[in-house]
């Protein structure tokens, strides 16, 4: 069965990663149901999808098209057997802790229905940044999240409703492309040869479409 087995929410902190600042990045479970709804756009508000989910980087976080970050707790497994030692929902800065979700094999513009009445879509993987490699005080971690090619994903809010541990996820309407998370996650870091394909699929956020095509003359 597919469901959210924890939904997490922000408890600020200071960022030392940077010096100043505070960061969203700790979030911490809560026992309740949270409202989902489409944030607007990136740098227009400080909050994600998730009302009581604060943000503080809005240049690089936030926006419609990063309203909601899950995380597999399949994937969390994985990286435990390879760190040894414990890790907690919430801890790479997550709004839902999946299980039974393929996280990163979603492909981008499919449909996940969740509970009653919220209804989400996949939109791009997670790009690591100081701060998370920071967090998780691991040697180039930066480096090692990204060749793991275990991301997560991005989500915008095609209808709102509400969130709460324990809610089923049914993912639908799954695109012809078949351009999953992680192959996305790849053409954008590692795999440049992939870009052509990426940019011109449905889904994808239009900011990150203009910053590929840019990208891809150089590539040829």
């Amino acid at each position: 069965m597919s469901t959210i087995v924890s939904v997490n929410l922000a408890v600020p902190q200071p960022n030392p990663a940077k010096g100043v600042g505070v960061t969203g990045i700790d979030k911490r479970p809560v026992d309740h149901p949270v409202p989902v709804r489409a944030p607007g756009p990136k740098t227009t508000g400080l909050h994600s999808g998730l009302v009581g989910d604060q943000i503080f980087d809005i240049e690089h976080h936030g926006g419609d098209d990063q309203a909601v970050y899950a995380y597999a707790r399949e994937d969390y497994d994985w990286w435990q057997a390879r760190l040894g030692r414990p890790l907690a929902n919430g801890l790479f800065g997550e709004n839902l802790t999946t299980e039974g979700v393929d996280v990163n094999g979603a492909v981008i513009g499919e449909r996940w229905h969740i509970g009653p009445r919220l209804v989400l879509q996949p939109t791009f993987g997670r790009i690591p940044c100081v701060t998370f490699g920071h967090r998780m005080g691991e040697p180039h971690w930066v480096r090692t999240f990204t060749r793991a090619d275990r991301p997560g994903a991005y989500l915008r809010v095609l209808e709102p409703g509400e969130v709460r541990a324990g809610d089923p996820v049914t993912v639908a309407d799954r695109p012809a492309h078949g351009v999953t998370i992680a192959r996305a996650f790849r053409a954008y870091l590692t795999e440049p040869e992939l870009l052509p394909e990426l940019i011109g699929i449905d889904g994808l956020p239009d900011d990150l479409r203009e910053t590929l095509a840019e990208r891809l003359p150089r590539q040829r």
